[in-house]
């Protein structure tokens, strides 16, 4: 799965082929989805997927319909998704998505398919990742996003904290408190202003119905304290309100 991740990633682009589905295919691809995670029969090959089994969904290579990874966990039912919208610009959010994915039973792992410049699933609902989040959200699921941002745009803070423009509850309180107890600097956007860092025009925060956390890790830490971010978003045990 790893290797996938890397791949996969390392192949967007700038110059990336890449179209917007139609209504058509967003209304074919929340349907699809709603059958994966069922185990029913579903048709999400004629929007280009493939999938080798029932927990994974990957986008056809090389073509305009660059449409997200989509994996479940199937030892435990759905628990928490993880959400990756800017793989390829902001780095390494992939392999902390891959990586928090591994650490929570349960969970579903969504990454976009393609470019910011060319996609950019975080502020346009019209995109298969905000189809499938907002139908994870509609099943109850809370839901973390990872994003990056520049040491230099707020230099005072390592990670921070958001819910975008969702309730902030318990547990984004919580991750503030385990990763504040890992070491790091923790900007709480619901109680100190951020510098534009809040998340406040995600529009899964908009869809969400439930927990949301909008993560946003500084450089430095996205290359050399993965595993700590990791470790302290899997014991704040986002899974529960």
């Amino acid at each position: 799965m790893e290797s996938l991740i890397r791949s996969f990633t390392a192949a967007q682009s700038t110059r990336q082929p890449y179209r917007r589905p139609a209504p058509a295919e967003l209304a074919a691809a929340e349907a699809g989805f709603a059958a994966f995670l069922d185990r029913a029969p579903h048709r999400l090959g004629e929007l280009g997927f493939s999938a080798a089994d029932d927990s994974l969904v990957v986008q056809e290579a090389g073509t305009e319909r660059a449409w997200g990874l989509y994996a479940i966990d199937r030892s435990t039912p759905p628990s928490l998704v993880v959400e990756v919208p800017h793989p390829s610009s902001d780095l390494r959010t992939d392999r902390i998505g891959l990586a928090l994915f591994r650490q929570v039973p349960g969970a579903v792992l969504v990454v976009a398919g393609a470019h910011r410049r060319r996609e950019d699933p975080a502020h346009d609902t019209r995109t298969v990742f905000h189809v499938v989040t907002t139908l994870l959200a509609r099943r109850g699921l809370p839901q973390v996003q990872l994003h990056g941002f520049d040491d230099r745009t707020l230099p005072t803070a390592d990670v921070v904290l958001s819910a975008g423009v969702a309730d902030v509850g318990d547990a984004a309180r919580r991750a503030a408190d385990r990763l504040e107890a890992a070491g790091f600097r923790v900007c709480r956007a619901w109680a100190e202003p951020c510098r534009g860092l809040a998340g406040t025009t995600n529009v899964q925060s908009q869809a969400a119905d439930g927990t949301f956390l909008h993560v946003e890790l500084n450089r430095t830490i996205r290359e050399t304290r993965r595993d700590d971010v990791v470790r302290a978003l899997a014991e704040a045990d986002l899974r529960k309100p």
